[in-house]
């Protein structure tokens, strides 16, 4: 059984589980599926300030935080207790472009190279941690929503602005990962 836990679930397992919680929230309590939604529950909770946008009965949504602590938890637990041991394998291909970067410690999830404390104090590292982290922030403000709230809950709730907003999102990530991208990794 630990090892079924340990190794990737095949997409027909996984992606039913996760197309499942639609239904799911709906039917226990008629919430929906979000987690951008959380720090707006935070903040009311916790600024004392007469902020309109914070000015609402955020316990009705205690839920949410409940499920992204989940989320937390299960993120460490999967990452101290479950982890795989063996090392990340990548394509050759796709070794050869990231070294023409400098990018060549492939030996964790993420890039040591793209995402750790010396790699923020770069340009490149600027870029991708502070400016794209305000990017997502202000995108998931702008749209209403994050990609989990429009492309799981939205669209299966049949919303016209979750499939524009997911479009938008899927054509960005293609612009900025064939376009713009390689820019950054260059510096």
């Amino acid at each position: 059984m630990l090892e079924f836990i340990t190794k990737p679930w095949p997409w027909y397992v996984a992606g039913p589980l996760i197309g499942l919680t639609v239904p799911a929230l709906l039917l226990i309590g008629n919430k929906s599926f979000g987690i951008s939604s959380s720090l707006r529950h935070v903040c009311a909770a916790c600024i004392p300030a007469k902020i309109p946008f914070f000015q609402y009965d955020w316990k009705k949504e205690v839920w949410n935080l409940f499920f992204v602590l989940g989320v937390l938890v299960g993120g460490i637990i999967a990452t101290q207790l479950l982890a795989n041991p063996e090392p990340i394998v990548i394509h050759p291909d796709l070794a050869a472009d990231m070294a023409k970067y400098n990018i060549t410690d492939t030996s964790h999830i993420v890039p040591s190279d793209l995402f750790s404390w010396p790699a923020l104090a770069t340009p490149r590292g600027i870029i991708m941690m502070v400016v794209g982290g305000f990017m997502v922030g202000f995108g998931t403000r702008y749209a209403g929503g994050c990609t989990s709230g429009h492309a799981i809950m939205g669209i299966s709730t049949l919303q016209w602005p979750s499939l524009v907003a997911t479009c938008c999102f899927m054509i960005g990530g293609f612009i900025m990962t064939h376009l713009i991208l390689p820019y950054i990794l260059a510096l």
